[in-house]
């Protein structure tokens, strides 16, 4: 089965389970991505993910943690994937996305993690050092995923790509960053990130 699935708006998934607790975090809703490790389940919240990264990169974070909650469903329908079974190839090389990444699946350290290869999709928005989408693999399947283009503002790719910003700039880049995830968060993955299962 391949095409592109429409945001349908449901509810809890597998792969991920609600979080509605407003005191786990500023960030309302909230999810938690669930995973297989040697067949025992890992649940991992974007609290836990910023607590491996940090904040520098946080919109990053945000970005990776929407792009797996919209995919983890449509790779390993019925129940949360095996993280070591996943792959990820990313259309950026920023730390954040990177490190989520890592920490869900453990990718990086186990050498399925790379920088897309391809070319960006003509639609996917600009991103520090190249554009929001990702493609994950699990066990014979694909899912290409592809930032809507309104939730990244131009301000945003102006001021976070520069390489020698001023302390102004450098503030205000991070207040974006901080902006972003908080709005990416608030949002269902389907209305973040659009998917292509292949």
């Amino acid at each position: 089965m391949a095409g592109r699935i429409p945001g349908a708006g449901q509810g809890q998934t597998a792969g991920m389970k609600n979080h509605s607790d407003p005191a786990v975090g500023q960030y309302s809703p909230m999810t938690t991505l669930v995973v297989l490790d040697q067949g025992g389940s890992i649940s991992i919240s974007f609290d836990d993910l910023v607590k491996y990264h940090g904040r520098s990169s946080i919109a990053g974070v945000a970005h990776a943690f929407k792009a797996m909650e919209r995919a983890f469903p449509l790779l390993s329908p019925g129940e949360p994937p095996e993280r070591y079974d996943i792959t990820v190839e990313s259309g950026f090389p920023g730390g954040g996305a990177r490190d989520a990444f890592e920490m869900v699946t453990r990718a990086v350290t186990g050498d399925r993690y790379g920088l897309a290869s391809e070319p960006a999709p003509a639609e996917a928005p600009e991103a520090p050092g190249g554009h929001f989408f990702f493609r994950l693999g699990y066990r014979g399947r694909m899912v290409e995923l592809i930032a809507r283009p309104d939730l990244v503002p131009q301000e945003f790719v102006q001021v976070a790509c520069k390489d020698a910003p001023t302390p102004a700039e450098a503030a205000r880049a991070q207040q974006l960053k901080e902006d972003m995830a908080e709005r990416l968060l608030s949002l269902p993955a389907d209305e973040v990130y659009d998917a292509d299962l292949r």
